[in-house]
Order: C-alpha cells, then sequence, then structure tokens
C-alpha cells in the first residue's frame, strides 16, 4: 500500500530517543510531539487559530464519538474532519478501542467485534476492525488506528495474552481492508498487558504486518505507575524502530520526559485541557490551584518566562476570579496556558534529543517539577 505517513530521524540518544519530523498529507510534525485532544473535534474552549499559537501541529479525535454524533457519513459529505472542524494540519484519531474498555458495561466484544450501547441514547452500534478503517477513511484523516482490544485486567498473565492475541487478528483484518490509494494511513497497536513477554511476542507478529506505524496500548489504566514506566520502556523498544512510535494516552509533563528518552515519537493526553479548564495550571515547578486564596491579588503571570496569550496578558490574580466565578474565559486562559506549557516542554525535548546530554536535562526538569509546591 501508499504509505502517506512517514517519520525521518534526525538526531538520537543511546537510550533510543529520538528526534525527527514526521511527514503527513496535511504538514510535517516535528517530533516528539504532543497532539491536544479534541475526542468531538474540538479541543474544547480553544479556536484553531488558538491551537496553532500554543505550537500544536498535529490534533486527535476520537472516531468512536464522532461515529455516534455527528457521523463519519456526514462530516465526509460536508468535506472530511480537516474542513469540518476547520484544522488544516494534521488529525489523527482513535478507532474505539479505549471505550471497550472504559465503557466496559455496556459492551459485548466477540471476534467479529464489539457492540456498544450508545452513551448517547442506548442505540446499538457494532464496530469492527474493517468498519473502524472505514469511519477513519470516511473522516479523511492522516492516521487512524487499528481497531484493538485491551485487558480488562493487565496484571493477568491469561487476560492479556487473551486480548493480544485478539488485537492481532484484528490488526491481520485491518491490513486487508486498508485501501492503497486512500491518504489515511493506519498504525497497529501493540497489547499485552504488564507482560513483556506477551509485547515483544505481540511486537514481532505486528511487525511482519508492515503497518506505517504503531502505538503502545493497555497502559496507564490504573497500575501501579513503576509498572506504567518498565512496561513502557520495554514496549517501545520491541516496535519497528524506523516507524512513528506512538504511546496512547499518556502524559504527565514527567511522563514525557521519561518517555520520549526511549524513544516515543507522538502523545496525547487529555491532561492539559482537563486541568486548565478547572485551574490547575502547569509551571516548571508543578502545578497551581488557581482557585486558591493565595492568588487572589497575585499581579505576577502564571509562570514567569511564558509566552502564552494568558501569562503575556493577564496577572493570577485575574485568572483566579474567573475560575472562581465560573467564567468561560478562565476556562480558555487555563486550557491555553497549559497547551502552551505542555509544547514548550516538547520543544526542550527536542532540543535536548539532538544535543548531547540528554540526562542533564531530563534531571533537570524532574528536580524542578517534580520538587516544586504540590
Amino acid at each position: 500500500p501508499t504509505v502517506m505517513v512517514t517519520l525521518e530521524i534526525h538526531a538520537s540518544v543511546p537510550t533510543g530517543g529520538r528526534r525527527g519530523v514526521l511527514r503527513t498529507p496535511h504538514g510535517d510534525v516535528p517530533t516528539p510531539a504532543f497532539m491536544p485532544v479534541g475526542t468531538n473535534a474540538a479541543v474544547r474552549g480553544a479556536t484553531p487559530a488558538q491551537l496553532r499559537e500554543t505550537g500544536a501541529a498535529m490534533l486527535l479525535a476520537n472516531a468512536y464519538h464522532l461515529t455516534l454524533r455527528p457521523g463519519a457519513k456526514t462530516i465526509s459529505k460536508l468535506g472530511g474532519l480537516h474542513r469540518f472542524m476547520g484544522w488544516d494540519g494534521p488529525i489523527l484519531t482513535d478507532s474505539g478501542g479505549y471505550q471497550l474498555f472504559s465503557l466496559a458495561s455496556s459492551v459485548k466484544i466477540d471476534e467479529e467485534g464489539a457492540v456498544f450501547r450508545s452513551h448517547l441514547d442506548g442505540a446499538a452500534v457494532q464496530l469492527t476492525p474493517e468498519r473502524a478503517v472505514e469511519i477513519q477513511t470516511d473522516l479523511g484523516v492522516d492516521i487512524g488506528m487499528a481497531f484493538d482490544v485491551m485487558s480488562t485486567d493487565p496484571r493477568d498473565h491469561t487476560s492479556a495474552a487473551t486480548t493480544a492475541q485478539r488485537t492481532l487478528r484484528w490488526a491481520r483484518r485491518t491490513a486487508d481492508v486498508v485501501d492503497p490509494a486512500s491518504e489515511t494511513s493506519l498504525f497497529a497497536i501493540q497489547q499485552g498487558g504488564l507482560f513483556e513477554d506477551l509485547r515483544d511476542e505481540n511486537s514481532a507478529a505486528l511487525a511482519e504486518l508492515d503497518f506505517p506505524g504503531y502505538a503502545v496500548g493497555g497502559l496507564s489504566v490504573g497500575e501501579a505507575p513503576e509498572d506504567t514506566l518498565r512496561v513502557a520502556r520495554h514496549a517501545v523498544a520491541a516496535l519497528p524502530p524506523d516507524k512513528p512510535r506512538y504511546m496512547m494516552g499518556m502524559g504527565t509533563p514527567s511522563d514525557l520526559v521519561r518517555l520520549a528518552e526511549w524513544g516515543y515519537d507522538l502523545f496525547d493526553c487529555v491532561m492539559p485541557t482537563r486541568n486548565g479548564r478547572t485551574g490547575t495550571l502547569f509551571t516548571k515547578t508543578g502545578t497551581l490551584a488557581m482557585r486558591n486564596a493565595e492568588h487572589a491579588t497575585a499581579d505576577e503571570p502564571v509562570e514567569d518566562g511564558c509566552d502564552c496569550y494568558a501569562c503575556a496578558n493577564f496577572s493570577r490574580a485575574y485568572i483566579h476570579h474567573l475560575i472562581r466565578r465560573r467564567e468561560m474565559l478562565g476556562a480558555t486562559l487555563g486550557t491555553l496556558h497549559n497547551l502552551r506549557f505542555y509544547q514548550r516542554l516538547m520543544e526542550s525535548i527536542r532540543e535536548a534529543l539532538a544535543g548531547d546530554d540528554y540526562p542533564a536535562f531530563r534531571s533537570g526538569f524532574l528536580a524542578s517539577y517534580e520538587g516544586g509546591p504540590a
């Protein structure tokens, strides 16, 4: 098949981290890259122009949610997802595999696929590997994800093995129906719970299918943080080194600094936007709770040296006031600051990956961020 998405690697470090450029039909993305989450074809509280100002090059949307409303065919008739949401840069969509886990009580899974009860109106919705390809192709996104299934108990070897094997069989079906002429590249998802042997086995079999990119799924879903990091480090090393590698849904600032050192190229997480809306704002010395009374008369910006719209124009006192009064502008300013913080962090990560002392950058960042105020 025609590969529309490719990764050029420009620099690397001994631990596997690399800096490069992801080439897509809708433009180039410097990597490692963080994708803001726009589940319903919108990053809450921010316009596409504002997202560009934060430094975002690529967005994530959710094919499952867009299938329910307004419908992939509707979006296709309106010119595709890029035109629909007014974003001309690259878009990646998740296929809905995570919803099999998060909505487990309303899902029936068998070898064919999954039947959901819509969380909107209770209607039955069937998703299969083939349907997931069709939906994401209709949306016209740059990168779609193969439909996968993750273990409801990643600590149980039998459960993790069963779901990893089914994910592999579904990946084979995905590869069989990808249209070579489509501009949407499908990435496969590695599963295997918290077991390194299963991750290795799954990766080797997926690599034989020669997808244009690979993701690591099924982590950061409630397991102990040390297990998450152990498996994340092992999992990425098992993936093809010449293809883009995407860590799904994991993204505290500390996570990003560590994961980038190990060789992940793409990240997404709701944390900067969700926290931004509620007034928990990121700084290099930790997070600030803007609702707290200590900010009521503070005339300084959220973070000295930050060039975001919020820090350039408003005081902590004003943002505190907006958050306490539940003004929409407070949620927007918090979101813009957090997204810019994340993009500035990614800029620093890329710079450090091109240098010769990433460990010094990592330890310096973690000492400042994790040693800062709670």
